[in-house]
């Protein structure tokens, strides 16, 4: 005995409503609550650095007795921008030579001011000194591409290893999905295809790990019901409106067979007749 089939569920459809709805809420909060407990924690992080440095008299909690976030990043902000103003101008740039001096007679902070000095004015340097272009090497090997970013020309000993018909140029390979880290590669120009897109761009597609297109084309629109035409069948040619006849007063409609005008009209008592006269006369059934 064979058991009867069930009806299927009809949770199912509701369910993955419900489900298709909580990841389309995950993705517009996520974005939304990283960044504001980014914030949130960078304030705090930033307050609890500087305000134990600011006089008691200076902080606006002693007179209104709440704790205001962000107060520090205020008077950080301010020092900041007070602390450049002055090494812009003579007397800054006096001092700045004199602190670097003392410490190039230290080895050990020697290296490490160094390092942290050419990290900083390469992040945030406003110059011209950045990436040139995006672009695109064959890496890990032949016949596979990565995106990358053109530094500058080769110089020094590096140059002298290219030739002067392809010199070599420093490309930074960056990794996926952290950008701030890679490899230094130097190639000849001609192993080098550039790409039409900005550098923020590329940058978009790598930490996107490929998901981020910035100059993807659309998607074709789906075929029409009807689809295309087969291979080897002539398209069908357009159809126009069909021409409306011109009303004829005098013309007549025409009949069919089998009630036109012309044929002789019969009544039933000669209709009967024929047959009998054809089937001969109807003999009266025996009881």
């Amino acid at each position: 005995m064979t058991k009867p089939v069930r009806p299927a569920s009809r949770r199912r459809p509701l369910f993955a409503g419900v489900r298709s709805s909580f990841f389309t809420g995950l993705v517009v909060i996520l974005p939304i609550g990283l960044t504001g407990w980014v914030i949130w924690s960078l304030t705090g992080f930033i307050d609890g650095v500087v305000l134990p440095v600011i006089p008691a008299a200076w902080q606006p909690e002693q007179y209104i007795g709440i704790n205001l976030r962000g107060v520090g990043v205020i008077f950080f902000l301010v020092f900041t921008a007070t602390v450049g103003w002055l090494a812009k101008g003579y007397m800054g740039r006096s001092l700045i030579r004199w602190g670097e001096g003392i410490v190039a007679q230290m080895p050990v902070v020697r290296s490490i001011y160094n390092g942290l000095k050419q990290i900083a004015e390469t992040v945030l340097s406003q110059g011209e000194e950045k990436f040139d272009r995006a672009c695109m090497i064959e890496y890990p090997r032949k016949g596979m591409w990565a995106v990358a970013f053109v530094s500058s020309s080769a110089k020094g000993e590096v140059a002298e290893a290219g030739t002067p018909e392809d010199p070599l140029i420093s490309v930074f390979l960056p990794t996926t999905p952290n950008p701030t880290s890679g490899f230094l590669l130097f190639l000849p120009r001609s192993q080098v295809r550039y790409l039409d897109m900005s550098v923020e761009d590329a940058a978009k597609l790598i930490i996107s790990a490929g998901l981020v297109y910035p100059n993807a084309k659309p998607a074709a629109p789906p075929p029409r019901r009807g689809g295309a035409p087969r291979p080897g069948r002539r398209p069908a040619a357009a159809k126009l409106p069909a021409a409306r006849p011109e009303k004829a007063a005098s013309v007549a409609p025409e009949l069919p067979p089998m009630i036109r005008a012309d044929l002789p009209v019969r009544t039933p008592s000669e209709t009967f007749a024929d047959l009998v006269a054809r089937f001969g006369p109807v003999e009266p059934a025996k009881p």
